[in-house]
């Protein structure tokens, strides 16, 4: 099957800076099927009829109990998967209220194990595993990986 046979999944990653400059990073769960237990960035995939804000702002209610907004996009890209072909934006975003926490209580979403803010470097072991948004953000900020 040809890339371009393959369906597209489109899906939203958020950069959540502190005030130090470090970013917001999730560990995914242990049972996780591409990526079990790796740090990166939060991300959902999009559902019907969804645009890619109002993705962000269902990742930060739904998977971190809090209210973002967007300040700007800093990068996209492609990578191919088994099945799919997956689009990924990547958003810088701010929180509006809220304190960040896991598990989250939504049904249906990726339960995250737990979060910190860390530095780039956190996301080179899943970007070294093919995770598409540490790739996408390691590469913005020019991090070999």
């Amino acid at each position: 099957m040809r890339l371009s046979e393959k369906p597209v999944k489109h899906s939203v990653a958020v950069v959540i800076y502190s005030e130090d400059k470090k970013i917001l990073i999730v560990q995914r769960p242990y049972d996780d099927e591409s990526l079990p237990g790796i740090w990166g960035l939060p991300a959902s995939s999009l559902r019907n009829g969804e645009s890619f804000e109002e993705a962000i702002f269902r990742t930060g209610k739904e998977k971190m109990r809090v209210e973002l907004r967007i300040v700007k996009m800093i990068s996209e890209g492609s990578t191919e998967r088994k099945n799919f072909v997956l689009h990924m934006k990547e958003y810088e975003a701010g929180i509006v209220s809220g304190m960040p926490r896991v598990p989250q209580n939504a049904d249906g979403v990726t339960q995250y194990r737990e979060l910190k803010y860390g530095d780039s470097k956190d996301l080179i072991p899943a970007a070294q595993k093919g995770s598409l948004c540490s790739m996408l953000y390691l590469s913005h900020e020019k991090v070999q990986y």
